[in-house]
């Protein structure tokens, strides 16, 4: 600990691949979990197609999960107060977007 009796922070470097500079653009999230994990699979849905694909799949712990909707909420509040609220009401004939997936839904 330093002077101030607060833990240092370590430093990170990150390195981000080309592949993954480009981005996988997602219209979905299907979001399961269990007591031990999260798993939050993105996928894109295409209008007038009647299948998507998993384009990636993120699995991490409960208390991860939350730090990332932390993380999330913070970033949002950040962007809506510079550029104003983000409109979330969607057309009723969409039926789809970032949702959990329900007890009786299955994923095929």
């Amino acid at each position: 600990m330093n002077q101030n009796n607060q833990p240092q922070q370590q430093q990170i470097n990150i390195e981000l691949g080309e592949k993954e500079a480009e981005g996988i653009y997602s219209n979905l999230a299907i979001i399961t979990h269990s007591p031990a994990e999260f798993v939050i699979d993105f996928t894109r849905i295409v209008p007038g197609v009647p299948k998507a694909r998993v384009h990636a799949r993120i699995i991490t712990t409960p208390q991860h999960a939350k730090m990332l909707l932390r993380a999330l909420k913070e970033n949002i509040e950040k962007f809506e107060a510079r550029f104003g609220e983000i409109p979330t009401d969607s057309p009723q004939e969409q039926h789809f977007g970032f949702a959990p997936l329900a007890k009786n839904e299955k994923v095929n």
